[in-house]
């Protein structure tokens, strides 16, 4: 049984964190992040099996690949505190050589980080490739995606999505983070996409809706149903609906900071409305 109480906490932590990382350089993307905090802590948490000590090959355990990189803030924040590196390094975000890069990178060696990640539109192909090689290896583990909504107008995530059903890539789970808003505005203004579910359903994946993707518990019960329904011939996604900037009022219903950091008298009034409860970096 999940422990609320601590994973509660947890939550409120992981939003001071993203707060504080993006003020600190005033840059980085804070309203994805905070939309997505309950689904990182629900997956880091309760959801994947992992080992105990990172490598970049990951057999013989579920693996994480973010599409929309530009969240690396609750990234970050949620591995620190899940002890892949020290959350002191939290301090680092996006400053000149540190490992905690706006998107994040590889090539300086952070625990956690397979792929670099953050040109929209790639991560889907990347997990698919994945969790083929596990099939191959015969592993039974699997394969956990985060996509944007915004990032569904690019046309590489439909060939993935045809190709995974095409070739039953059933040890795939993908969620697509449907807040209904990007850097420019409503998705529906951008480029409106239609029933994202329909489309998925039509291509031959299995999905599933979650209305309240901000809920921590539905979001748990969401998740292992997936994991419940993978081996049986079709890929499943998760189409999750949040809020961008859930729990800071000021940054909720509105696309204004998907890219945008408070400065220091609206960092106050958002860290006022996310108490610390495990300890500030």
């Amino acid at each position: 049984m999940p422990d609320f109480n601590f994973l509660g906490k947890l939550i409120s932590q992981v939003r001071r964190d993203i707060l504080r990382m993006v003020h600190n350089v005033n840059s980085g993307h804070p309203g994805g992040s905070l939309g997505c905090t309950e689904f990182f802590i629900a997956l880091y948490y309760e959801v994947m099996e992992l080992k105990d000590d990172f490598d970049m090959n990951g057999a013989n355990e579920d693996l994480f690949f973010l599409s929309n990189g530009h969240i690396s803030p609750v990234f970050y924040s949620v591995l620190a505190r899940k002890g892949y590196f020290p959350v002191e390094e939290l301090q680092t975000f996006r400053l000149i050589d540190s490992r905690l890069q706006g998107h994040p990178t590889t090539h300086e060696g952070l625990p956690g980080i397979r792929v670099a990640s953050g040109s929209l539109g790639q991560g889907l192909s990347v997990a698919i490739g994945a969790a083929i090689a596990k099939k191959l290896n015969n592993d039974d583990k699997i394969v956990f995606t985060l996509m944007g909504d915004g990032e569904l107008q690019e046309g590489q995530n439909w060939e993935a999505i045809m190709y995974a059903a095409g070739r039953k890539v059933d040890n795939l789970i993908a969620t697509v983070d449907l807040n209904g808003k990007q850097i420019d505005g409503a998705t529906e203004d951008v480029l409106p996409m239609g029933d994202i579910s329909k489309k998925f359903a039509a291509f031959g994946w299995e999905v599933l809706i979650l209305k309240e993707g901000n809920n921590l518990k539905y979001i748990i019960e969401t998740l292992k149903l997936a994991q419940s329904k993978t081996g049986k011939g079709k890929p499943l996604v998760i189409i999750m609906h949040t809020e961008m900037g859930n729990g800071v009022d000021y940054m909720m219903h509105t696309h204004a900071w998907h890219g945008k950091a408070p400065n220091d008298e609206l960092l106050e009034v958002a860290l006022s409305q996310n108490p610390e409860t495990l300890g500030d970096y």
